[in-house]
């Protein structure tokens, strides 16, 4: 588990709807209070709004949420009822809105909820519906799911990327477009002045890094890096900390390539057990997807190039190595090195452990943003490329996955996270609105 803030627990507001004239109604409350239990021991924070039947009731509810800044709202329906209720809620909060109907063939609840979203349609209004007892594991998970993808589109709006340095020449595509990223995705800039940053990590005395760089040989199972690299990398790992924790960053996109190759890398492999993910060559939108991957996995996750299909239609993926040791397969074989091509600094070189695995690739379409993503199983890799190579097998063939990021203009760089989130990635991509391309093969 992640020691920082990346951390997503819902907070949500739970109210249950009815009329008092219809079958379903008496067990409303009831039926709150069952809601209200399991979604605690789901570990949400959960606020009780009531059962409302009235208006005013409505009206109360919708101030009491509004108050409270919840992520999300569940609405659940014991029995049939007046669509003006929720209508009337709607005029005291913004928030996504899951309406959710209780089962019962004389109770009229499913038919409500469905008068509702037609009413809600017309306003363009998007909910979320469910059907079902709660008390099944699968239902369940959709209402998790669902609070899972609201927790992480209010996260995101608050969130910070830091950006030091510039994104590499000759790489349009990580070119973030501020405004549409701010309006589509929701975290803002925060841009770093990397000779700023080098001068604070050459006034970092040797005696406060040495420490940490035995720490890190220790933890290693073989240094092939000087000491004078070793500490460099340390120094400038603490001058970046010091800007995160100034600046409240969540994650951060380093230029890299070519001249500070090897200096940020253990930066970015130490950071990320801290909950910080760190993207190469200047690349905003991996940080981004990172920092997604990072909330709904709550472990630090990989930044990669695609590089080439293998015999068995496998794709091994990575970088330089700057991954979190975490990510290793055998920690015992994790090699601190001078980068490839320039020769200089420390790394971080591990085979990546298996696993199933989320990845994502974002890029900019103009206003717009769109975001690719696939679902595989990382396989154990030998080290085929110096770095941190991650095997991945998908369902699809290779051949048709290559033509389809051709054809989308998907680009190259591509964020995994260990486990499964493409429901909660729609279901927050859907939450974004229309501005928010998802795109899967």
């Amino acid at each position: 588990m992640l020691e920082r803030k990346n951390k997503l627990v819902p907070d949500i507001a739970v109210g249950v709807l009815s009329s008092p004239l219809e079958v379903g109604a008496d067990k409303a409350k009831k039926i709150l209070a069952e809601t209200v239990s399991l979604l605690t021991e789901l570990g949400f924070h959960v606020e009780n709004v009531d059962s409302i039947d009235t208006p005013q009731k409505a009206v109360a509810a919708g101030r009491k949420i509004a108050a409270n800044h919840p992520d999300a709202v569940v609405l659940v329906s014991a029995s049939w009822f007046e669509d003006y209720l929720v209508l009337d809620m709607l005029e005291e909060f913004s928030l996504p809105l899951l309406l959710w109907s209780h089962p019962g063939m004389d109770t009229g609840a499913l038919c409500g909820t469905q008068q509702l979203t037609a009413y809600l349609h017309q306003l363009d209004i998007t909910s979320g519906c469910g059907y079902g007892s709660l008390d099944c594991e699968e239902k369940l998970n959709q209402v998790n799911e669902f609070a899972l993808a609201a927790t992480l589109k209010k996260t995101l709006r608050r969130a910070k990327i830091g950006f030091g340095g510039y994104r590499v020449r000759g790489m349009t595509e990580v070119s973030a477009n501020e405004f549409a990223l701010k309006k589509t995705i929701g975290p803002r800039i925060v841009n770093l002045d990397m000779p700023s940053l080098l001068k604070r990590a050459g006034e970092v005395s040797p005696e406060q890094a040495e420490e940490l760089w035995r720490d890190v040989i220790a933890r290693s199972g073989c240094c092939k890096v000087t000491d004078e690299d070793g500490l460099d990398s340390i120094k400038v790992y603490m001058a970046v900390k010091e800007l995160v924790d100034e600046f409240d960053i969540d994650a951060l996109a380093l230029g890299c390539y070519p001249d500070l190759m090897g200096r940020v890398c253990l930066a970015g492999s130490l950071l990320a057990d801290e909950g910080i993910p760190v993207a190469c060559e200047g690349d905003v939108h991996g940080a981004v997807g990172q920092l997604i991957l990072t909330l709904l996995s709550e472990q630090p996750t990989h930044n990669t190039d695609w590089l080439e299909p293998l015999e068995d239609g496998s794709v091994v993926f990575t970088h330089c190595g700057n991954g979190s040791f975490s990510l290793a397969e055998k920690p015992g074989d994790i090699t601190l090195s001078p980068v490839r091509l320039m020769h200089q600094g420390c790394c971080s070189l591990f085979t990546s452990r298996p696993g199933p695995i989320t990845m994502l690739s974002i890029i900019p379409c103009g206003a717009k943003y769109q975001i690719a993503m696939l679902e595989g199983q990382a396989v154990s890799t030998e080290m085929v490329f110096p770095g941190n190579p991650l095997r991945v097998k998908f369902e699809t063939s290779t051949e048709r996955i290559i033509d389809w990021i051709h054809s989308e203009g998907i680009g190259h760089h591509w964020m995994a996270g260990y486990g499964c989130y493409a429901n909660e990635i729609r279901q927050w991509a859907k939450l974004c609105g229309q501005d928010l391309k998802l795109i899967e093969i």
